[in-house]
């Protein structure tokens, strides 16, 4: 299992539209991610009630987990957009 650690670069942190085009993304990998804050509980990232579940604000890390190393460097750099920039 594969791992990236990333800083969350949405303003709103991952709420709302940018919880929402993350989980999209992972669901159209096909592939199992989870997330989770570091040394904490991980959930199915392609959740959206999971995803906001967390709670994770702006400039927080996450951790995600795959088999799949190109979804995960996918993700982190999806992740570290501002989601909410115009």
């Amino acid at each position: 299992m594969s791992q990236r650690t990333v800083v969350i670069a949405s303003r709103v942190g991952l709420h709302a539209r940018p919880a929402s085009l993350f989980t999209q993304a992972v669901a159209a990998s096909g592939a199992q991610v989870t997330i989770g804050e570091p040394g904490g509980p991980t959930m199915d990232a392609s959740s959206i009630l999971m995803v906001m579940a967390l709670g994770i604000g702006h400039g927080e890390e996450v951790v995600l987990e795959s088999e799949d190393e190109g979804v995960l460097d996918q993700l982190v750099s999806l992740l570290e957009t501002d989601l909410d920039a115009e």
